[in-house]
């Protein structure tokens, strides 16, 4: 994939597959016009960070969509890199590289609203981080799916997945509501009478669905604000049906096109800056662009893990490169070393310690030079130095 470096690119254009291996930019020329137009009326810095917080900002303030197709938009490349990763280390998986991708652009949004500025100010790193473990979880989630017959889904489901897979389908609040009710008398009803796992469920009789269609129409009087009608047993059996196709739906969505665009969005081109005028906001952005600086940072940290990893035994740089460059599972080096895997399993979490140990320790005496105040991490500042140094052995380029 060709690295997009302009700041026009990297906010309008997304990745078209042709192929796994064949892949181009192709503009949307709504946003190409907008972020042109931001650029011409502003004079902020021509740095991709400063746009990145710049759309999060109006995205999380105002929920706007011309803004969210920017930042879906830039985090076009993230994803990919992220979706290559997860196919090196799950090749077993009937998927192509290209549905990986599209799975994870549509989750998007859940990474933005995970993004917290104030804990990770670089929006590209963040996501790199992020679409990793978002891609194992539609994998986790998509094998609980594929192993339930529709009954054991239904069973085993939480009311919150139910309503949003509903709502995803596009029913209203009413017709929801109805659902919710069939599918609570279904799961009172619907009982496992042997230990032998819910997956394997045998499918409710005529009898079962009769009594499924008593409750809800007993229940819908007091408990649906607006009732329906009454249902028969083969109408309860429909509704359930589509309930669970809709589940799977949700839990694993199809991979559509990635350049359907909202038609309710003015197509003008025209992008308005009351944001990037206010004082607020300018100052915030540029307090928290601070380029230089955190070029320098990023540098340094670069060098010195270099550094420290040059300086861990033969074995343990082997088995990181063996690991990180290489795509090797645990088995494979164990195979390819001629040791046992629980060897190569220490000898990963080892090397890892120790670099966390040194970047920590470094960073504190650089505090101390500095004549600033000497903190220790919390936990939660030490899990995400962890996952920034999982990304780093991750991107490195090793000799």
């Amino acid at each position: 994939m060709r690295k997009r470096l302009k700041i026009t690119e990297m906010f309008s254009t997304f990745a078209y597959f042709k192929n796994d291996s064949d892949v181009k930019w192709i503009t949307d020329h709504k946003l190409r016009r907008s972020i042109e137009s931001c650029l011409k009326q502003s004079s902020s810095p021509d740095s991709e960070q400063f746009w990145s917080f710049y759309w999060y900002k109006i995205w999380l303030s105002k929920s706007d969509n011309l803004a969210f197709m920017h930042l879906s938009a830039y985090l076009q490349e993230p994803c990919y890199w992220a979706a290559k990763s997860i196919m090196n280390k799950f090749s077993s998986t009937t998927y192509e590289f290209a549905d990986f991708f599209q799975m994870g652009i549509a989750e998007v949004k859940k990474i933005c609203t995970g993004f917290k500025p104030e804990r990770n100010s670089n929006l590209k790193a963040y996501a790199m981080m992020a679409f990793p473990s978002l891609f194992k979880d539609i994998l986790r989630r998509k094998r609980d799916a594929d192993i339930c017959t529709n009954y054991a889904l239904l069973r085993k489901i939480t009311k919150k997945q139910f309503v949003e897979a509903l709502q995803s389908a596009g029913l209203n609040s009413e017709e929801i509501a109805s659902y919710k009710l069939a599918w609570k008398c279904f799961q009172v009803l619907y009982v496992p009478k042997h230990g032998s796992g819910i997956e394997r469920l045998p499918e409710p009789d005529q009898e079962l669905w009769s009594q499924i269609a008593n409750l809800y129409n007993r229940e819908r009087l007091s408990k649906l604000l607006s009732p329906l009608s009454e249902l028969n047993p083969e109408t309860v059996e429909q509704c359930m049906k589509k309930a669970a196709v809709w589940l799977r739906s949700y839990l694993y969505p199809a991979v559509n096109s990635l350049n359907i665009h909202n038609s309710d969005t003015d197509s003008s081109g025209e992008c308005n800056l009351p944001e990037l005028t206010s004082e607020s906001l300018m100052s915030e952005l540029i307090a928290k662009e601070n380029i230089q600086e955190r070029q320098n940072q990023r540098q340094q940290i670069h060098d010195f893990l270099l550094a420290t990893l040059e300086r861990l035994t033969p074995e343990m740089h082997e088995v990181l490169y063996l690991y990180y460059q290489k795509n090797l599972t645990q088995q494979e080096i164990a195979v390819q070393l001629d040791k046992k895997q629980v060897w190569v399993s220490r000898k990963l979490s080892k090397s890892r310690e120790t670099l966390l140990m040194e970047l920590t320790k470094w960073e504190q005496e650089s505090q101390q030079s500095q004549g600033r105040v000497n903190v220790s991490p919390n936990p939660n500042e030490l899990k995400d130095r962890s996952v920034a140094l999982e990304q780093w052995l991750a991107a490195r380029s090793w000799s």
